[in-house]
């Protein structure tokens, strides 16, 4: 390409040449031009033969590579295939040496099957059981002997075997003991102290306050947050700690603390009082209103009663009472017709009437109150329910309980106040039905004896 190029240079120069030959005589002669042209060849020949001999030498380099890389190839190929045969020989082995284990274990490999199992039970029983206070190093054991079952390259020893069961023996034995030790105990309020501590078996802890729990990850003796709302169950606690021997009755939980974490987590009355909201205070303050209103006119009536009666047997009147001041009102009118004591008599009675009743319409309006109100708080806690359900749906009961327990409790607390005061309502109106009785009938009484003696 060069040279086609060199020479279509030099056939321009010379055309330009031939054009200007009359103005410039003393240019570059044909000579000259083909000396230069035979110099440009020679140049362009020196690097293309330089350029062949590069090419040839990267071209053996490429050569030698590739045969360098397939013999490594063949290499790989060769270590795959004695790898596989060397996998397939060790499968073999491996199989042909579980089957020589097992037919020598023979009986055995059942018999270490259940200790493996055993092994894993008992570990997990004795990190929860009261007497890993005592004896913590067995934790040790069983994790080394699960471990041990658990590899197929050693066996459980005579002694590992024996030790197993003397664990469980230990165990067993530990449970029907009742141990005396001083230890350190945190109390409810975060307060640390070392006293005395009684271990009911494996199933209680108990000291001078009441009940214990035992947090197995930290080692660590705490008292409840909350001791058991019964005070039986507390006072046993404290028989226990008192007695040296002998039977003593104690609330024992056999299942290990979940009857007893369920009788801490079951409300109180105050809690349950708490759940009916200020609707459940307002039926608790009504029922008390209403209680004292009818203790007071039970008193009341009561002694009017008693004074009632004694006046009947008596021949004189007395006004420290109903009877007497309208048998009062009756001898003051003895001269009068028949009609005039007769409305006399029915006045004194009537003037006695509102004392006789005064607050019973209070009581019956309350029992009648109290579940209406009880109703009005079932209505607002469903309706709080259902905010809840809106919110947050329904996939967690405890976002409910809060509008479901004043649902219930405040219907509850209507009917406890409401039931008590319908009776209250009863026995107060019929004593004051008793002395209002008394009262018609010995002003009846009277009229007629007057009008007997008239006629």
């Amino acid at each position: 390409m060069k040279r086609l190029t060199t020479i279509a240079i030099a056939a321009g120069l010379l055309s330009l040449g031939v054009n200007t030959a009359n103005a410039q005589e003393d240019a570059v002669s044909m000579s000259e031009l083909l000396r230069l042209i035979e110099q440009g060849q020679s140049r362009d020949s020196q690097e293309a033969r330089q350029r062949e001999a590069q090419f040839a030498q990267q071209r053996n380099q490429q050569e030698q590579l590739l045969n360098r890389a397939r013999g490594e190839r063949s290499r790989q190929e060769n270590e795959s295939a004695r790898l596989e045969q060397l996998f397939e020989d060790n499968q073999a082995n491996i199989v042909a040496a579980r089957a020589a284990l097992d037919e020598r274990l023979g009986a055995l490999k059942e018999l270490f099957g259940v200790l493996q199992t055993v092994s894993g039970d008992t570990q997990a029983r004795f990190n929860s059981s009261l007497t890993n206070i005592h004896y913590p190093d067995r934790e040790q054991f069983l994790v080394e002997l699960g471990s041990k079952m658990a590899g197929a390259n050693t066996l459980a020893s005579i002694e590992d075997i024996e030790r197993l069961w003397f664990e469980l023996q230990r165990e067993l034995t530990e449970s029907g003991k009742i141990v005396r030790f001083n230890t350190e105990v945190t109390l409810a309020d975060g307060e640390k102290t070392n006293t005395e501590v009684v271990r009911v078996g494996a199933f209680n802890l108990v000291f001078d306050g009441g009940y214990l729990t035992y947090d197995s990850s930290t080692g660590s003796i705490s008292e409840l947050q909350r001791q058991p709302d019964q005070s039986r169950y507390t006072n046993s606690a404290s028989d226990m700690m008192d007695a040296d021997a002998g039977l003593v009755d104690f609330g024992l939980d056999v299942t290990r603390g979940g009857i007893l974490a369920l009788l801490v987590e079951s409300p109180t009355i105050n809690d349950r009082i708490q759940q009916g909201g200020i609707v459940g205070y307002c039926i608790i303050g009504l029922g008390i209103i209403g209680l004292l209103i009818a203790i007071w006119r039970f008193i009341g009536l009561s002694t009017d009663s008693r004074k009632v009666t004694a006046q009947l047997k008596r021949d004189t009147a007395s006004t420290d009472n109903p009877l007497g001041r309208v048998l009062a009102a009756y001898e003051s009118n003895q001269g009068a017709d028949t009609e005039t004591v007769e409305l006399k008599l029915s006045e004194a009675a009537l003037r006695e009437m509102p004392a006789l009743t005064k607050g019973l319409l209070f009581i019956k309006v309350i029992s009648v109150v109290a579940p209406l109100m009880g109703l009005l708080g079932t209505v607002t806690g469903m309706i709080k329910t259902f905010q809840v359900i809106t919110l947050y749906g329904a996939g967690d009961p405890k976002m409910m309980a809060g509008g479901i327990s004043q649902a219930l409790m405040t219907t509850v607390l209507g009917l406890v106040v409401a039931i008590p005061m319908v009776l209250l309502h009863t026995i107060v109106s019929g004593q004051s039905r008793k002395v209002i009785n008394i009262l018609q009938s010995q002003s009846a009484g009277l009229v007629a004896q007057h009008s007997e003696r008239s006629h």
